[in-house]
C-alpha cells in the first residue's frame, strides 16, 4: 500500500509540476502577445506620422501654389480696376459732351419717304 500511496504521490506531484509549467508557458504566451501588440501599435504610429508628414509636405506645396496664384489674381484684378477708373474719369468728360450733343443739337429734316399730299 506505501508503494501505492507512493506512486499516487509521485503522480500528483508531476501533475502539478505539468500543471506551473502550463501556467508558466500561458503567462509567457500572453507577454508575448502583449509585446507584439505593443511593437505593432509603435510600428503603426510610426507609419502614420510618416504619412500625415508627406500629406502636410504636399498640402504645403499645393497650397503655396495656390496662394501664390490668388495674390496674382488679386493683384491682375486690382490692376485692372484702377486702369479702369482712370479710364473713366479721363474720358467721361468728353463722352459727356458727345452724348449731350448728340441729344440736344436736332436738325429737323422732312423724312425722304414722306409724300407732300396735294
Amino acid at each position: 500500500m506505501t508503494s501505492q500511496s507512493q506512486g499516487i504521490q509521485q503522480l500528483l506531484q508531476a501533475e502539478k509540476r505539468a500543471k506551473d509549467k502550463l501556467e508558466e508557458a500561458k503567462k509567457r504566451k500572453g507577454k508575448r502577445l502583449k509585446q507584439a501588440k505593443e511593437e505593432a501599435i509603435a510600428e503603426i504610429d510610426h507609419y502614420r506620422l510618416q504619412r500625415e508628414k508627406e500629406f502636410r509636405n504636399k498640402q504645403t506645396n499645393v497650397m503655396g501654389s495656390q496662394g501664390n496664384l490668388s495674390a496674382k489674381i488679386e493683384e491682375q484684378t486690382t490692376e485692372t480696376v484702377r486702369n479702369l477708373t482712370s479710364s473713366y474719369h479721363k474720358n467721361m468728360e468728353s463722352m459727356m459732351k458727345k452724348l449731350l450733343s448728340t441729344i440736344c443739337d436736332i436738325n429737323p429734316e422732312v423724312h425722304p419717304n414722306f409724300r407732300h399730299a396735294v
